[in-house]
């Protein structure tokens, strides 16, 4: 998927890598065994489409501590692929929140030390439980308060999935990296050594957005997915809905490196057929959220599959 970078990094990152219904919100939340959920060396098209329409069916919860730029987005993004969205981030309810949720989506895009606390509060009651918890490490490395934001996540307990552009990955994994404005200043496939480096820290999966998508685990699993359009790097937010749908199919799907190559499909899929839409009738990147939202909920599994262009290997 090609995606809108959110920050990047520049600073070494060493330390990272030391410590670490319908709408039925009493359903189970779906076991968290790193490891255990595993088992599966390939996917193919299919699989990814029955995981969409179990998300499409299940309806889960998805608490959201995310950033003020994308909230609405990120919201109608999920209600569009058939998950209930929470942005909760105040602390006397992050606690509840998380513990009626059935995945936990944490953003660092706009910071501030009561959010940070929050997202602790919320990542401690989530790993408890347990429930699937997604990363979005927005700007890792640009600040020595990002860092250490992310830092104090990770000790509090591992993320399910780490989610970010090639240089954030890079950053967290404890590799220095140069920045370019807001945008990624690395390929996504040079982060994919990096990112199997963190996937092990974090017992995990991280996913590497850019042109090309890489998902990778701890079992050494690695997709690559081709699809996309360089419009989705026009418009703010299509990053942050990419972690808030990963968080939305761990909940539904236990093996969570498939769920996030379902996740980054799905958007990469719609985001392309979006554009080519918007293109033909003469629109521009101003109508793509809604047109994005559009071919989330009505993509088929013809036209899905189709166009997938997605390698796994071992």
């Amino acid at each position: 998927m090609i995606r809108s970078g959110d920050c990047l990094p520049v600073t070494d990152q060493a330390g990272f890598a030391v410590v670490f219904k319908r709408r039925r919100y009493d359903m189970q939340p779906t076991p968290v065994g790193r490891g255990s959920a595993m088992a599966h060396a390939q996917v193919n098209p299919s699989d990814l489409w029955s995981d969409i329409n179990r998300l499409r069916q299940a309806g889960p919860l998805v608490h959201n501590i995310t950033n003020f730029v994308v909230m609405n987005f990120t919201a109608n993004v999920l209600l569009a692929v058939g998950a209930s969205p929470v942005m909760a981030h105040a602390h006397d309810e992050v606690g509840e929140m998380a513990g009626i949720a059935q995945a936990l989506v944490l953003n660092i895009g706009t910071l501030e030390p009561a959010w940070i606390e929050s997202m602790k509060r919320a990542l401690k009651v989530a790993a408890a439980r347990p429930i699937p918890t997604v990363l979005d490490p927005v700007g890792a490395g640009a600040t020595q308060y990002r860092n250490r934001a992310i830092a104090e996540l990770m000790a509090v307990a591992a993320p399910t999935v780490i989610r970010g552009n090639a240089s954030e990955i890079m950053s967290v994994a404890g590799s220095a990296t140069r920045t370019r404005g807001v945008d990624s200043s690395t390929e996504a496939a040079d982060a994919t050594g990096h990112a199997l480096s963190l996937a092990k820290q974090i017992e995990g999966v991280v996913c590497v957005s850019g042109a090309v998508d890489h998902i990778v685990d701890t079992e050494g699993r690695h997709a690559a997915l081709a699809n996309g359009d360089i419009w989705m790097t026009k418009v703010t937010g299509t990053g942050c809905a990419a972690s808030a749908l990963v968080a939305a199919f761990c909940a539904v799907q236990p093996d969570y490196w498939r769920a996030t190559v379902a996740a980054m499909a799905l958007l990469s899929v719609a985001g392309e057929v979006a554009c080519e839409t918007l293109r033909a009738s003469g629109h521009g990147v101003g109508s793509l959220p809604a047109a994005m939202i559009d071919r989330l909920q009505l993509l088929d599994e013809v036209a899905f599959i189709a166009r997938l262009r997605l390698e796994a290997a071992r």
